[in-house]
């Protein structure tokens, strides 16, 4: 993981407007992405002080991060670090991540972990930056002051990110990007630059601030294809099995309706 202070930095910039802004937008569409979850068990790895599950129906909710949270958490906490979970292989039924890979030094371990403990057809949520938005653009202009919380350098790609789910068998079933208008420090001027939002979903979708994924576990398909009638004369007959590996839907950015 980054270090504790950039890791508290982040967390403090939430509070500030901009962040408030950002958090509002990842809450609502996460919130969306997870009303139709259901399972037992699920785990929000990383800012522990946001509740991102609170609109889920799962009963056994747990939050896991590295360091010790900055203020109260609403579920019990696991300390560990996201590369390395201490939950049994096909325990879990949700994964929550926001901003998890990007705060991570390993981020393809952190997603290798994910596939191991989520069961087959488990669901897993990731929120991030996006680096080819006018946000972590700006920031990477030299003399401009940086309004985001976590260096450019370290945004990934959705499409990287897609790539790597994709190798590790995910479906991808949710895409939604957002934050079209510039980032400003104060709340009028955020209200002002809202209409950006509507204009940036129908001209340019893919280059939002942010964006939220959802996948979907998907794992070999066993399909019985007949009986072996050679077997036959010798009293057994065995079937012929054909193992199938799920194809993955090019699934299409998605702009839900607020």
């Amino acid at each position: 993981m980054i270090e504790h202070e950039e890791l508290a930095d982040l967390n403090q910039w939430l509070w500030s407007e901009s962040g408030r802004y950002v958090r509002s937008w990842e809450q609502r569409y996460i919130s969306r992405l997870l009303r139709q979850v259901f399972g037992y068990h699920a785990v929000q790895i990383g800012l522990p002080e946001w509740d991102f599950m609170r609109h889920n129906r799962i009963l056994h909710k747990w939050s896991s991060t590295q360091h010790e949270p900055c203020q109260p958490t609403t579920y019990a906490m696991v300390m560990c670090a996201a590369e390395h979970l201490p939950f049994a292989n096909e325990s879990l039924d949700l994964l929550v991540l926001p901003h998890t890979l990007e705060t991570s030094s390993d981020p393809h371990q952190v997603l290798r972990e994910v596939e191991r403990v989520l069961v087959p057809e488990g669901s897993v949520v990731i929120s991030g930056f996006n680096p080819w938005s006018i946000w972590s653009l700006a920031d990477r202009l030299p003399g401009l002051e940086q309004r985001l919380p976590i260096q450019p350098s370290l945004h990934l790609s959705p499409w990287r990110v897609a790539d790597w789910l994709e190798l590790l068998s995910f479906e991808m079933t949710d895409q939604v990007f957002g934050g079209y208008g510039p980032l400003c420090g104060q709340r009028k001027w955020i209200r002002r630059w809202y209409f950006m939002e509507k204009w940036g979903a129908r001209m340019w979708p893919v280059l939002g601030g942010l964006y939220v994924f959802k996948a979907k576990k998907r794992v070999n398909q066993i399909t019985m294809v007949g009986l072996d009638w050679s077997k036959a004369r010798h009293g057994i007959m065995r079937p012929n099995v054909a193992v199938t590996k799920p194809q993955m839907n090019q699934s299409k950015s998605t702009q839900l309706k607020p």
